[in-house]
């Protein structure tokens, strides 16, 4: 199913059309990558773990019609692409780092706690009916 197109969103959503744009598992790292350099579809799906190709090809392509990256072909043997960002992409670097800051003391907040809890039992627990 196609997304709602971001003109036709409400004008108070403006976290719905940033979930829209660079929502899902890859965008935003993708986004990341490209805020330090542009990088050619070789090097993404290298620093992408686990990403397929046929999905790396889909989110650039998405990312592209969104305006947030520039695809640049060098017409020379082997082709070579390269990915850059646009500069409403590069307006998204504070954000950026502000999702960095918070998701790493989130992470820390988890093993913290995970650290402060007893061991549990490996018993399966029982449902009380």
């Amino acid at each position: 199913m196609a997304r709602e197109r971001v003109q036709d969103m409400a004008d108070h959503c403006a976290i719905e059309v940033a979930v829209s744009v660079l929502g899902g598992k890859w965008k935003l790292v993708i986004v990341e990558y490209l805020l330090e350099h542009p990088h050619r579809f070789g090097e993404l799906h290298r620093r992408l773990p686990g990403i397929t190709q046929r999905m790396l090809t889909r989110q650039l392509r998405e990312l592209e019609a969104d305006g947030i990256i520039t695809r640049t072909v060098h017409h020379q043997v082997p082709p070579r692409v390269d990915y850059d960002l646009t500069d409403a992409g590069r307006r998204f670097a504070p954000a950026a780092e502000q999702l960095r800051l918070w998701g790493a003391w989130y992470k820390r907040q988890l093993v913290e706690r995970d650290a402060a809890e007893p061991a549990t039992s490996a018993e399966p627990v029982t449902p009380v009916s």
